[in-house]
Formats: structure tokens, C-alpha cells, sequence
């Protein structure tokens, strides 16, 4: 299991306690200062059945700067998203969770984080 974090964050912190506290094995990913590849980012996406607009923190100062709200939503561009998100990790919703299983979820929510333990 992997968990991609911006140990700034106080939901990062908070699944961390939860999965310290279920004893669960994990690799940290400190995703502002290893940034995913825009391969990586698909892979998740697909692991979340999301799309990028679903994990893009809109209200972020370089989404603002690019105009991402107003960016059409379509299949035709996704990798328009994908990049912008490789390029300006801060973009990305975060606590990201990939499980050994192939499930991935936004650990957000405590529940989320416990969807994800075996």
C-alpha cells in the first residue's frame, strides 16, 4: 500500500494515525517533492474509477492562474488535466491511497482510509 501525502495536511495526518492504528504496512509518498509522472496520475485515476477534474483542487492558486475551472470535461481532455496535474502536484487531492489489491481511494474520510485495509 502506498499513501501520497503533503504531511502539511491535516487529513494526510490523520490517515497515517488511522492506519498506524490498524497496523497496516504502507510507503509514504511525499507527492509535493517526488511528483507523480502523468502515467502515474492515469494509472491512479483509473485505479479510482475517477476522472482528473474529480481529484483537482480548483481553488489552488495554479488552477486558479490557468483557468481550470472554466477547462471542458470531456474524454478528448483528460490529458490536458493529467499533465496540468503533473505539473502542479499541489493540485491533486490528497490523501491518494493505492492498495496492494488494485483499489485506490481519496482517504479524506476515515471510512474511505478503512475501505482500503485487508
Amino acid at each position: 500500500m502506498e499513501i501520497w501525502i503533503n504531511p502539511a495536511c491535516s487529513k494526510c495526518r490523520s490517515a497515517l494515525s488511522l492506519l498506524d492504528d490498524e497496523g497496516a504496512k504502507y510507503t509514504i509518498r511525499y507527492y509535493l517533492e517526488e511528483p507523480p509522472t502523468a502515467r502515474e496520475i492515469g494509472d491512479v485515476l483509473d485505479r479510482l474509477k475517477l476522472e482528473p477534474w474529480d481529484i483537482t483542487r480548483l481553488g489552488e492558486p495554479p488552477a486558479v492562474d490557468l483557468g481550470m475551472a472554466s477547462w471542458p470535461r470531456g474524454q478528448a481532455d483528460r490529458a490536458r488535466w493529467i499533465e496540468a496535474l503533473a505539473a502542479h502536484p499541489s493540485l491533486i487531492q490528497r490523501p491518494i491511497i493505492t492498495a496492494d489489491d488494485g483499489t485506490a481511494v481519496v482517504g479524506r474520510s476515515p471510512e474511505a482510509v478503512r475501505s482500503v485495509l485487508p
